[in-house]
Parts: C-alpha cells; structure tokens; sequence
C-alpha cells in the first residue's frame, strides 16, 4: 500500500511540471552543432616569392603532392616555406655590406660563426637549397655514373654507404644535418652538423669533415614530424627514396670545376 501511495504522488509531480512547463517543453531550442574542421588548403611552390636581394630563392620543379607517400604534401609546402624564410633573412642580412657580391659558398667559407644572424640564416639557404635541389619525385634507387663508382671505392659498396649514413643519422640528438661531403682530397666522407651549420663553415664544429656537401638529409622536425612523428628512423629510411641520384651525382662533378 505504502509503494502505490509513493507511486500515485510521482506520477501526480511529474503531471503538474509537465501541465506547468507544457510551452516550455514543447519549445524547438537549436543547439550548435561541433563546426567542421576547416580544410587544409595545399599551395603552389610558383606562388611563392622572395623578397628583392642578391641570393635567389630557387623554385622546386615539382608540386608539393609530387612526394607522396614519403613526404605529405604539407610537410613539403611547410618545409619549403622555411626555405623562402631562410632566403629573405639572408638577404636582409647582408644588404649593403660586401658580402652581396660573394657567393653563397664564398660566404660560408669565410664566416664569422660568431655572427648568430649570418650564421643562422646562410647557412639555411644553402643547406635547403641543396635539399631541395637533391630530391625528387620518381627517384630514389642507386647512385649512377662516376658517383657509383667513386662511392664503393670510398665506402666499399653502396649497401655499406647507406648503413653508416643511417646510423649517423639515426644517432644525431637534436635538430641538425648529416652530410655526403668531398672532403679536400677528393675522398667521399660523411659529416654531421648542429642546427643550420654545414661541412662549408671553415670554423664551424664539424663531426666528422669539412668539405663540399653533395647530399644532405634535414633533421630538424618541421622536415618529417607531421608525417613521422617520433619514428624519425623511418623517415630515414624512407629519405632513400626520394633521392635524386642523378643530380647527386653532378653536385660531385661539380666538386671538381671548384
């Protein structure tokens, strides 16, 4: 009996709200609906350009989808835009000093490293640009012509080549580069640098050789983190691919013109 009671004095709470509330529970209220995430909209590496200044900003002659699946095509365009921000820093650096009529190479060798500004931003332009200018869609493969040779001799076979590369590679901490460089004897030599320095700096610390690099792998994140994430080994490993050995193989022609 006490349960119906109990009951009964519910059912009649719930009819008085229910009479009370009546408009308010008929009422349509809109609730916003989560907004879609706004499309990442990929570029055009012709759209970009560089400020007026002595040192040109080299276009890439493939668009920033050409990678897939090594490199995304946003990590292409990020990377690339980098380099444009390299390039504007430099020549904004040297405007109306000197060093507008040096080469980029010229400039590298005689560097003040204590200089953080030239240092920096030279040494990114040169390094992206020789990045950029060594890698490419339908390549990968294996070294050709002179450099094919010149590589077994100085490493005992292209296999062995690739494995030291990754291991110096794989073990370098920190953002930083790892080098194919011809050292002053004409010897094929791997060097590993910190941040934007490279093999050129006459006194910049080196592990490894000074030298002409002729092939470089960018370790600094923006090159390969939104792909690989923590798996920098495997963006390592996949580096391989997109290496354009042809025009490796004349930056080591062109070591010998210098």
């Amino acid at each position: 009996m006490k349960k119906n009671t109990t009951l009964i004095a519910h059912l009649l709470f719930i009819s008085v709200l229910i009479s009370c509330n009546d408009k308010k529970l008929t009422e349509v209220v809109e609730v916003p609906l989560p907004t879609v995430q706004e499309k990442i909209t990929i570029g055009n590496p012709n759209d970009l350009k560089a400020n007026e200044g002595s040192f040109p900003f080299e276009k890439i002659p493939f668009g920033y989808d050409a990678l897939i699946p090594d490199l995304s095509a946003l990590t292409l365009e990020s990377h690339y835009k980098n380099f444009l921000y390299y390039t504007n820093n430099l020549n904004k650096a040297v405007a109306g000093t000197d060093k507008e009529n040096l080469t980029i190479e010229e400039l590298l060798t005689k560097l003040d490293i204590n200089d953080p500004i030239l240092r920096n931003n030279a040494g990114g332009y040169y390094n992206h640009s020789l990045y950029f200018k060594s890698i490419g869609p339908k390549a990968g493969g294996e070294p050709i012509d002179t450099l094919a040779s010149k590589i077994t001799k100085d490493f005992g076979s292209f296999s062995n080549f690739k494995t030291v590369f990754k291991d110096a590679a794989t073990r370098q901490f920190g953002s930083g580069w790892v080098w194919l460089v011809v050292d002053k004897t004409g010897v094929l030599q791997l060097s590993t640098t910190q941040d934007q320095d490279n093999p050129l700096m006459t006194y910049a610390p080196v592990i490894g050789f000074h030298g002409t690099p002729i092939l470089g792998i960018d370790l600094w994140e923006h090159a390969y983190f939104l792909d690989y994430q923590y798996k920098k080994k495997n963006y390592i490993d996949d580096f391989f691919k997109i290496v354009d050995w042809e025009k490796v193989n004349e930056n080591y022609k062109a070591t010998f013109k210098k």
